[in-house]
């Protein structure tokens, strides 16, 4: 069966599954270069469809999700989405109504589906499929929140899981917990939109003057400045309550109690006191989920899931063993989430490899030569690239990488990355101000080799994660050899490569092993910061040129500043 997950929300994208096993996942951003792109995804679905070899009629079945009332409206008058990404974005001034128009917005995500929606959504999307030549494919439309959970179950590789999504809206739920059991995923609860944690943590996010759904990772980071309060008073804006979520007020009438609370705290403060409430919540309710089934691995989805220091905290919980997050968890992981949804009812349990997310594009050496010739570039060929790029690393230098297919989700993991020595603040704060253009309080991650990691990190727990979607502490006499990839609260959120990984990326790991005593990188996306990662290698020479970088490591072949 050859299947595609189509997502034509925020962050829009497209996957393929043949057979049970992922071909190809892209998000739209990297083609369109919109940051968390809106419009329907048919750039990925070609993509996807030339990933695969196959043309759009031999498609079995188009698989997607969401047929609330808010995406339903976005579908059949798709300019109300745009409109709405621009303002989100900042692309264009507040007018008289934005107000309002964000008011609205919340109301209206709150509703349910019903069967008007259903029945305008199914034929919006059969309108949209039919231009990408995909008409003659069955179209299946599942819950939002099914999409979320079945990703995790699939790829965490449990045979028995709680699972839990949290995010903002889909479908008039904002959170679910359900068990994984004898192949098959089974609810036992639900929060509905008009609580959702991940809406109070985006008003949160909007009153710091930051961009909801998109710098929610600022806020989290912002948090570790500020201490924790003697008493916290947004603790009784958000509650567990058994398996459920609980806020004091709907979405839509949240925003104005947070704001009223805002006045009195500096960000840092305001910020901690949101995350600490976040945190407290989601905790308690994954305890008691675990207490109720006696199941001790946790998986993850949902946007709010990437919050890494919720995720530590899961982790660390006596009564869990294991924690696992969907590596793309927010909605532009909802393509995939979707095709495996497809694929699970048709093979019944279903374990997928994600291949270490190296599902886009990819491009030859030929092809990047004559880029680089046509380019006018001064290059080589060096006989060890790995070897090549770490003596750079060592002389204090930032490499630009491209290598490979381009990686699936949020993370850079090695395919499409900026890199540096871990050990330098001062190379940490040239990569915030100047190259990465990022707020000064953001931090770096490091990509490390396993065999390095459970010395590193304190609090080692589990397997390795693999996909940069946890926080860990870092020892205090290891600190100095990661100075520049450390959260000033002690912790960071790595990637760790197994010491016998194949490729060009653990070679390099393993290179610096032998020059600095330990096998990490600072590793960040190959992009300027409020831009997609980039895809090409026209983007990524683009980029080099505009970065001041000092070398860029490209297939098999190195530039440097100077060329």
């Amino acid at each position: 069966m050859k299947i595609l997950g189509v997502w034509d929300g925020h962050d829009s994208g497209a996957a393929l599954m043949v057979d049970g096993a992922i071909v190809a996942a892209v998000n739209e951003e990297r083609l369109s270069r919109r940051k968390l792109e809106v419009r329907f995804p048919s750039a990925s679905i070609d993509s996807c469809l030339e990933l695969g070899s196959l043309g759009a009629a031999e498609i079995d079945v188009v698989a997607t999700c969401t047929s609330d009332v808010a995406k339903t409206v976005a579908r059949l008058f798709p300019s109300t989405k745009e409109a709405y990404y621009q303002l989100r974005r900042r692309k264009v001034a507040r007018g008289p109504l934005s107000g309002l128009t964000k008011w609205g917005k919340y109301w209206l995500t709150e509703l349910g589906p019903n069967p008007l929606s259903r029945a305008v959504s199914r034929a919006c999307l059969r309108r949209a499929l039919g231009r990408a030549g995909l008409g003659g494919a069955e179209l299946r439309v599942y819950d939002h929140h099914r999409c979320h959970a079945t990703a995790a179950a699939c790829a965490s590789g449990y045979d028995r899981a709680v699972v839990v999504t949290i995010d903002g809206v889909g479908d008039g739920l904002s959170a679910t917990v359900s068990v994984l059991e004898d192949g098959r995923l089974r609810q036992l609860d639900r929060t509905p939109a008009r609580d959702s944690p991940g809406i109070f943590f985006e008003h949160v996010t909007n009153l710091l003057n930051m961009r909801e759904l998109e710098d929610e990772g600022k806020v989290m980071a912002l948090a570790s400045y500020a201490a924790r309060p003697e008493g916290n008073p947004l603790a009784t804006l958000l509650r567990p309550r058994g398996l459920r979520f609980r806020t004091a007020a709907p979405g839509h009438a949240l925003h104005r109690r947070l704001k009223r609370l805002q006045w009195s705290f500096p960000n840092e403060q305001f910020a901690q006191m949101a995350q600490e409430v976040l945190e407290q919540a989601t905790v308690a309710i994954v305890r008691e989920a675990v207490r109720r089934t006696g199941v001790p691995n946790v998986a993850l989805a949902g946007g709010v899931a990437s919050n890494i220091r919720l995720s530590r905290l899961i982790r660390l919980l006596p009564e869990v063993d294991d924690v696992f997050v969907f590596p793309h968890m927010g909605d532009g992981g909802l393509a995939l989430g979707a095709a495996l949804t497809t694929a699970s009812e048709t093979n019944g349990r279903l374990t997928v490899d994600l291949q270490g997310l190296a599902l886009g594009p990819g491009y030859g050496d030929d092809e990047i030569r004559r880029m680089l010739d046509a380019a006018g570039r001064r290059y080589h060929r060096p006989s060890n690239l790995a070897e090549a790029v770490s003596d750079l690393l060592m002389q204090d230098r930032v490499v630009l990488w491209f290598q490979g297919r381009m990686e699936y989700g949020p993370r850079a993991l090695g395919h499409r990355s900026i890199l540096a020595r871990p050990d330098k603040a001062a190379l940490r704060d040239r990569l915030n101000l100047v190259l990465k253009r990022r707020v000064w309080y953001q931090p770096f991650c490091p990509s490390v080799l396993e065999s390095d990691a459970r010395r590193l990190f304190s609090d080692w727990k589990g397997r390795p994660d693999r996909y940069m979607t946890m926080g860990y502490t870092v020892r205090e006499e290891c600190r100095p050899a990661l100075a520049g990839v450390i959260n000033v609260d002690g912790t960071c959120r790595p990637q760790i490569v197994g010491d016998d990984c194949e490729g060009e990326f653990a070679a390099l790991l393993r290179a610096m092993k032998r020059r600095l005593g330990v096998g990490a990188v600072l590793n960040t996306s190959l992009n300027i910061h409020g831009d997609p990662l980039v895809c090409t290698p026209e983007e990524a020479l683009a980029v080099f040129t505009r970065s001041g970088a000092e070398a860029l490591a490209i297939g098999p072949f190195l530039l440097d500043g100077a060329s």
